[in-house]
């Protein structure tokens, strides 16, 4: 994917440091990059560290951007990467288990349908609901399920064993299962007849 003719004016701009370049970047994808810093914190004042930090490796790392894919895609692997750095520098984030009590634990939980409800409840709800998350078991859960990385992939991002990713991940799940059901129970969703 070849960059847009705003975006290669904008990339020039930025890299000869015009800053109404460096900040039409910034304005330009924002929102987006928000969005992921908000799945990683706890919240919004801790996604707006993480963005902050973020957004200084993005300007640094602009000479070395080749122009090869989508210059979003590479801001936001810059905000994951930071967002993942974040998670490694505070301790309170180690919460691991083993896969053994997890699985032990999920085939006692009852069926439930991820997307039925899901689709049942807005995107900020869902987003609170994953920022109540363990630490340990919201960045594996946005790494697996909205980045796309495979388990091993985490495991050596979050320096874990594979099968400590699949556990958080199976641990996430369940809880988001619990925690969507209770919300969806007290306030059912308004149907029409």
């Amino acid at each position: 994917m070849s960059l847009t003719s705003q975006e290669q004016q904008m990339l020039k701009g930025c890299q000869a440091g015009q800053a109404q370049y460096q900040q039409m970047l910034y304005q330009t994808y924002y929102g987006k990059m928000m969005s992921v810093c908000l799945r990683y914190a706890h919240d919004k004042e801790e996604a707006k560290d993480i963005l902050q930090d973020g957004f200084i490796k993005v300007f640094a790392s602009l000479p070395h951007f080749k122009s090869e894919g989508s210059l979003e895609g590479w801001v936001r692997r810059i905000m994951v990467n930071t967002a993942i750095n974040h998670y490694h520098k505070s301790k309170k984030f180690q919460h691991q288990t083993s896969i053994e009590d997890d699985l032990k634990e999920y085939s006692l939980s009852g069926s439930f349908d991820d997307l039925e409800a899901i689709q049942k409840i807005n995107y900020e709800d869902l987003l609170v609901l994953i920022r109540d998350l363990p630490p340990a078991y919201q960045a594996v859960f946005n790494l697996y399920v909205i980045e796309g990385y495979n388990h091993k992939e985490i495991g050596e991002l979050l320096h874990i064993n594979e099968g400590t990713s699949k556990s958080n991940l199976a641990k996430a799940r369940m809880k988001l299962q619990k925690n969507v059901q209770k919300l969806l129970e007290e306030n059912p969703p308004i149907r029409c007849v």
